[in-house]
């Protein structure tokens, strides 16, 4: 019986350490670690990066820690000091606005952790703050814009046309290059006239305020309304209906951005023209960053393929925007 209860024992004493020198399946390393601050969801387009940036992370192995900073750029810098703290491999952000960046930056820097700048770009006199900048020609857009323009004017045979801009968030990339590469392209021609450019901040509800502002201020005087983003433009346009004009006939609009919703109202005839700015720039960001990590060189700044849509068009057969 001892001789039994002994050899229990040992069996016993062997599986215990059999089973202790059995490894557990360890879960997969990610690619990368990256950190992100996005400046906030104040559109579909942000709302439709924020998206294609989580779901190429997961496609391409990287783990993300993503962070909104509801349009404050206090918010921002604080992410980007948690990033470093958290010695992240990559940061990568879209600047609200242009300036005030250099001593978060210096800090990643200093760090040895590379910067990517998504969608917008920054000012700073300091080299090598961020390796690349990843999104629109916003000036192509403007040029784009304006050269529809000018194209409707010619179709049109008018001589004069009379344009309201209302512009995206104060000194931010996309509101100062658009602006530029809108007017730098009618510049010259002479039946061209700003009468005013007021500051929509991207805003659905600010597209609304500043167009019933400029119909009260210049009612029947208004040809063009230029809109930097879709939001503001939809914002825009139950004011001018609501003045009784007829958006697309009455007044021609044109837009940017190339979302769902606005897309159908380009349809519908209601949006004479949107230049598409793709949030779509996850791919490029994961395989940027990919990139650094292995040490390959990459481009400084890095463009996606865009397209004008607008009343020349055939648009019955373009699919789904998916944002």
């Amino acid at each position: 019986m001892k001789g039994k209860i002994c050899l229990l024992a040992v069996i016993a004493l062997c599986c215990a350490l059999l089973c202790g020198c059995r490894q557990e399946p360890r879960a997969e390393e990610p690619a990368l670690v990256m950190g992100f601050s996005q400046l906030g969801s104040e559109s579909s387009f942000r709302i439709g990066n924020t998206r294609d940036i989580e779901a190429q992370a997961q496609a391409y192995g990287v783990s993300l820690m993503m962070d909104d900073a509801k349009q404050k750029q206090e918010n921002q810098i604080d992410a980007i000091r948690r990033f470093i703290a958290y010695r992240v491999d990559v940061i990568a952000f879209s600047p609200i606005v242009e300036e005030g960046w250099d001593n978060v930056l210096l800090e990643a820097k200093q760090a040895g952790i590379p910067v990517i700048l998504v969608d917008r770009t920054i000012q700073t006199e300091i080299s090598d703050l961020y390796v690349s900048q990843i999104g629109a020609d916003f000036y192509q857009e403007g040029v784009l814009a304006a050269q529809y323009l000018l194209r409707k004017a010619d179709a049109l045979g008018k001589d004069r046309l009379r344009i309201v801009e209302i512009t995206g968030t104060e000194s931010s990339t996309p509101m100062r290059q658009r602006h530029e590469g809108f007017w730098d392209t009618l510049a010259g021609d002479p039946r061209m006239e700003l009468l005013e450019s007021v500051n929509g901040d991207f805003l659905r509800s600010r597209g609304a305020e500043c167009m019933r502002y400029l119909l009260e201020r210049y009612g029947d005087q208004i040809d063009v309304v230029f809109s930097h983003n879709d939001e503001m433009t939809m914002g825009a346009l139950p004011e001018i209906e609501q003045a009784g004009y007829r958006p697309g006939q009455d007044m021609i609009l044109i837009s940017i951005d190339g979302g769902q919703e606005a897309i159908d109202i380009l349809k519908a005839g209601r949006i004479n023209c949107i230049v598409e700015c793709t949030p779509m720039l996850g791919g490029l960001l994961m395989e940027t960053a990919l990139d650094i990590k292995a040490g390959k060189p990459v481009e400084g700044i890095i463009h996606p393929v865009e397209r004008v849509f607008c009343d020349e068009d055939d648009l019955s057969a373009l699919p789904p925007r998916g944002y």
